[in-house]
Formats: C-alpha cells, sequence, structure tokens
C-alpha cells in the first residue's frame, strides 16, 4: 500500500523543498536590496541564500538518486563547498567593510 504513495509523497517532497529554496533565495535577494546598510546587507544573502540554495541541492539530490537507484554525491559536496566558504566570504567582506568605516570616521 505504500508503494502506491511513494511517488507523491517523493515529489510532494522534492517540490517543497524546491518551494522552500526559493523563498529563501528570493528573501535574501530582497534583504540585499531593501537593507539600508552595508552589514545588514551583508547578512541577507549569507544567511538565507545558504540556506535557500541547500535545500534547492537537497531536492536535486534526491530526485537523481531516486532516479539513477544510487547515491548522488556531486550535490553534496556543492552544500559542503558552500557551508565552509560562505561563513568565511562574509567574515572577510565585514572585515573589509569595517576597516573602510573606521578610515571614514577617523577622517571625518
Amino acid at each position: 500500500m505504500l508503494s502506491e504513495f511513494t511517488p507523491w509523497l517523493v515529489s510532494g517532497l522534492i517540490s517543497g523543498l524546491i518551494l522552500l529554496g526559493s523563498v529563501f533565495v528570493l528573501l535574501g535577494s530582497v534583504g540585499m536590496v531593501k537593507f539600508p546598510d552595508f552589514f545588514m546587507r551583508l547578512h541577507a544573502p549569507t544567511k538565507a541564500s545558504t540556506l535557500g540554495v541547500t535545500a534547492i541541492l537537497v531536492a536535486s539530490m534526491t530526485f537523481f538518486t531516486i532516479k539513477h537507484q544510487s547515491p548522488s554525491l556531486h550535490e553534496l559536496l556543492i552544500v559542503v563547498f558552500l557551508w565552509l566558504t560562505a561563513p568565511i566570504s562574509a567574515l572577510m567582506m565585514a572585515s573589509a567593510g569595517r576597516r573602510v568605516h573606521k578610515k571614514k570616521v577617523d577622517a571625518d
């Protein structure tokens, strides 16, 4: 009985993950445009977009794992790379922004 509903459940799961990921990416993009300060603008895409891209990649990994009947690990590697590099790049941009802001304040 469960096997009849399995394609619908998997399709619903994949669709839900894609929709959730798209909403997160959209919120990160809107936050980047609407927030007034550099540091707020930096926060929106690093958090929301990372979660959004992760949800979309998990949906892709689920789809291709089921389609090919073997684990799809390419997307997992992208997620690991994204989760390792996004905080580091955000830290570097925040440090540079803080130094530029400090130089402007000292110059005034």
